[in-house]
């Protein structure tokens, strides 16, 4: 196959996907701006610009996760005329256009989903409602077939007595709501003809809406109806009538409000106080988000209605390839991803003749420990997380956890692990955030194990005494120890299940620590249910019983994990980063070269990132965090001194004033402007409390911890209050910036280089030292970023004036046009470690055909003294005797007229007067 061939089959418009930029839309950036970068993109060297989702979301949406519709282009965007300007832009630089898709979930409880609507109006009888993923029969039997709505900010009773449930009319759909502020639940069409004829409304819409009530079912008929109902609304009359009917409902008179609540009693949803959610819910939501609604997308019916669209969008050539969201919130991941692709291979003979005919996916999956993303699901890799792990952790610094678990002993006392940490948090989130979705479990577990009982008796007596109390403390203790985001038994498709195996033993081993002996041929059963492989044939009771075990893990973790322990366990922030394991502070060079040879042979196309819009702080601040851990000792002597002397409340506790002082670390303005900052800092704070949720939370803040905390930060940020604090963290910051400043350049260099595709996020062409969210949703200077591409500067001139960050600009772009070069040297190229006797050095070669590359990226510098002004560390790292097939001439990529000989003597890819910082190329 010719490289030409190989690209057609790989990529966008007869390119591979050499290196996507993912921008994040909304907010005032629209599909138009984005083609007025497309140029700049192009220069820059990247090959698909990789979108946050563009279907149409909630009005003001700041992230696209809120869809309401995805069916089409958002109108806030430009709609999908704004869409394919965008895709003819981009051909025109043969690019490309990855979309970020959401199948898990929708917003609901707002207005504008009109399948939610739908379903509220008509129950389980409702075209859409195998759409959602609600459960009719849980709860009370007198709530049996009704969807429970936690929208009210207040008791059902009194918010109808408040005034704050009124009845309204949609005089487009000819529908009436009950509105409670942005909320608005449907009213079923089978209830209009009661209340118009109350209004005294034309005898022939009553009976017709009377024939409606007869059918109780959505049909052609009732939409004519309510078309019908939609033109009267417009007359005199119908106004009159409109207005004498919301009169006769209104809750500020006992009659209306006894009216009113007739009329919600009968509907097919109950409306309750939002604080109820975690407890009665009895739908799928996404995580504890109540106005994210689950899809069932593993009902292939529901699939092809809610892919329909972004398939079209395929074939007509407007989009290349999806990412999609939240892999592991599906049903059947498995049986997703094959069907995804079975429908992008259909469309693809309708596809324009210049567009490529292969569709690249990627999952946005967690990766724990040792697990390795399922090779049957045929997607080409992940978002990247677990490259962000690893790059991360093979610059920091091994050595310096000694001090670092001492200053953490300092702060918190008994220095629990993270492993603890989260333990504790799934404690608290398990009965906290997911009562109803635990209650619902223990029900299908009840269920299915007397059904395995009656199966297993074949006296006709029964062999298992479980009481719901037993199993139920069983199940929390297999939750609570159940370290992975799921496993995948309830998928459809024939998997090897052996690492669902593994994980479920595992937790079951440390579960019966829990559990008295009793309970423990409980949890064995208990296993080997949630154990059954689809080629067992498992009863329905038994598949039901592992989609709600699958859908309950994924969540408890996330929100244990990094919306909990990771604002608890502070040892070093830089390690706390989704994918990753803050317990492990630190990789091996070799265990690196190992991840990355791994990477090269499962999943060559997989995504690296090192920042994304969940990170939860920015690139370069990470790597200036780092240093922390080869200045372990330093840092920990600034710790004493600046520490709170005790936790008495006037300000943070020391373990939120570690996390804090870590925090302003990694943003401290390397050009001294602090403009902006405090406000910054502020709400990450705010943020970071309650995540963390040991003295507030966002139910129920603790409003005079925050303000003690804010009113601490306001006194750190003032130089005139805090005078020795700002001397010292400045001189600290300067310390250390050099050393984080090449492990950025490090970082960008091994994203650049390694197997897989790199991802640029918005805006980190220069230094990134963003917060969470939404701090690194922020928009981007890129009038900046253009102008400054124009310029063609030397990489080590840069060097001199690195606080302003183009020297990391200088290498994206050399490394992103050698890409751009040789294609499948990067896609396709070997990976082979470089042994030196060096720690401070990273070296690899990569070959394909006739064509090596070789990399150099620097690593624990801050011990060898980078000079402040140039980068070039004091003491050079040592020598490398390379392979003898290195064995010629080569030449710099990111230094243009640099060549090096190497001959069997050792060589220095670092000198005196160059950061050490390398990348070389060589061709027969």
């Amino acid at each position: 196959m010719t490289i030409t061939e190989e690209a057609s089959r790989r990529g966008g418009y007869g390119d591979p996907v050499r290196a996507t930029v993912r921008l994040q839309f909304r907010q005032g950036f629209t599909l138009d701006d984005a083609a007025g970068l497309v140029p700049y993109f192009a220069k820059l060297g990247v090959s698909h610009l990789y979108a946050s989702p563009l279907f149409r979301s909630r009005p003001g949406s700041s992230h696209g996760y809120d869809i309401l519709d995805c069916g089409c282009i958002d109108p806030e965007l430009g709609g999908e005329d704004a869409l394919r300007r965008l895709a003819d832009a981009l051909r025109l630089h043969r690019m490309g256009l990855i979309l970020d898709i959401v199948p898990n979930h929708m917003a609901v409880g707002g207005e504008g989903n009109v399948w939610w609507e739908d379903v509220l109006a008509w129950g389980k009888n409702s075209l859409y409602a195998s759409f959602f993923d609600i459960s009719w029969k849980s709860g009370s039997p007198e709530n049996h077939g009704k969807i429970i709505l936690p929208f009210l900010d207040r008791a059902y009773g009194a918010a109808l007595c408040d005034g704050l449930l009124s009845l309204k009319y949609d005089y487009k759909t000819g529908l009436f709501f009950i509105y409670h502020y942005q909320h608005r639940f449907t009213v079923c069409p089978a209830h209009y003809g009661p209340l118009l004829k109350l209004a005294e409304a034309p005898q022939l819409l009553c009976a017709a809406f009377c024939a409606v009530a007869e059918r109780a079912s959505p049909d052609s008929e009732i939409t004519s109806v309510l078309q019908e109902g939609s033109s009267w609304s417009r007359t005199a009359g119908g106004e009159e009538v409109l207005n004498r009917l919301f009169a006769l409902h209104d809750p500020a008179t006992q009659d209306g409000r006894e009216r009113l609540h007739n009329l919600i009693r009968k509907q097919h949803w109950i409306a309750t106080w939002w604080r109820t959610a975690n407890d009665i819910i009895n739908w799928r939501r996404f995580f504890d988000n109540t106005e994210l609604g689950a899809v069932a997308v593993e009902r292939e019916s529901v699939f092809d209605v809610t892919h329909a669209y972004v398939t079209s969008l395929y074939a007509r050539g407007l989009i290349d390839g999806v990412r999609v969201d939240h892999i592991d919130g599906l049903a059947a991941p498995a049986v997703y991803c094959n069907r995804l692709r079975e429908r992008f291979q259909k469309m693809a003979p309708c596809r324009p003749a210049d567009a490529p005919d292969r569709a690249p996916v990627y999952v946005e999956k967690i990766l724990a420990g040792t697990e390795k993303l399922p090779v049957k699901w045929h997607v080409d890799g992940t978002t990247g997380y677990d490259f962000m792990d690893q790059v991360s952790a093979v610059l920091h610094d091994q050595s310096g956890e000694a001090s670092l678990n001492a200053l953490w002993r300092d702060c918190h006392g008994d220095q629990p692990t993270m492993a603890a940490t989260e333990l504790n948090a799934r404690d608290e989130i398990l009965p906290g955030l997911f009562t109803a979705e635990f209650t619902r479990l223990v029900d299908l577990f009840v269920k299915a194990l007397a059904e395995e009982e009656g199966r297993e008796d074949n006296d006709g007596y029964s062999g298992h005494d479980d009481t719901e109390a037993a199993i139920a403390g069983v199940i929390k203790a297999l939750l609570r120890h159940f370290n992975r985001y799921r496993t995948y038994y309830a998928d459809g498709m024939l998997l090897d299940h052996s690492a669902d195996f593994v994980a479920l033993r595992d937790a079951g081993q440390k579960a019966r620590q829990d559990l008295l002996p009793s309970r423990h041929d409980l949890l064995r059963r208990v296993t080997t249910l949630l154990s059954s492989r689809p080629e067992d044939v498992p009863s329905v009771t038994i598949r039901e019983t592992q989609r709600a075990f699958e859908h309950l893990t994924a969540p408890l973790a996330a929100k244990s994990l990094e919306d909990t322990a990771f604002y608890r366990y502070v040892r070093l922030i830089s390690r706390n980063e989704v994918g990753s394991d803050p317990d492990r502070l630190a990789l091996s060079v070799p265990d690196f070269h190992a991840a990355c040879a791994q990477r090269l042979q499962d999943f060559p196309d997989t995504m690296l990132t090192t920042a994304t819009h969940d990170h939860k702080r920015g690139e370069d601040a990470r790597m200036r965090i780092a240093v922390i851990s080869e200045a372990a000792d330093e840092w920990r002597t600034l710790m004493q001194r600046w520490l709170p002397a005790s936790d008495d409340r006037a300000g943070p506790d020391r373990v939120d004033a570690l996390m804090l002082f870590q925090t302003l670390l990694g943003v401290w303005p390397p050009d001294g402007q602090f403009e902006g900052l405090n406000a910054r800092v502020s709400a990450w704070l705010t943020k970071a409390l309650r995540e963390g949720k040991r003295h507030t939370n966002w139910l129920d803040p603790d409003e005079v911890y925050e303000t003690a905390c804010q009113d601490y930060l306001a006194a750190l940020l003032d130089p005139k209050r805090s005078a020795a604090f700002f001397m010292e963290m400045t001189a600290f910051a300067e310390d250390v910036a050099p050393a984080a400043a090449l492990n950025s350049l490090s970082q960008t260099l091994l994203r650049l280089t390694t197997p897989g595709v790199p991802d640029l996020y918005q805006g980190c062409e220069l230094w990134d030292f963003s917060l969470v969210d939404p701090d690194n949703r922020r928009a981007v200077d890129y009038q900046r970023r253009e102008d400054l591409l124009q310029q063609e500067n030397d990489f080590d001139e840069t060097a001199t004036r690195w606080k302003d960050g183009v020297i990391k600009l200088e290498l994206i772009r050399a490394l992103l046009r050698c890409r751009a070069q040789h294609p499948l040297l990067f896609a396709r190229g070997s990976y082979e470690p470089v042994e030196t006797s060096d720690e401070h050095l990273i070296v690899f070669r990569r070959a394909y055909q006739k064509t090596q590359l070789l990399v150099a990226a620097p690593r624990h510098m801050f011990r060898l003294n980078p000079d402040a002004v140039t980068l070039v560390p004091a003491t050079l790292p040592a020598p490398v005797r390379l392979p003898d097939v290195c064995r010629g001439l080569w030449r710099s990529v990111i230094r243009p007229g640099r060549q090096m000989i190497v001959s069997e003597e050792p060589v220095s890819l670092c000198s005196p007067d160059m950061v050490p910082v390398e990348c070389l190329i060589a061709e027969a």
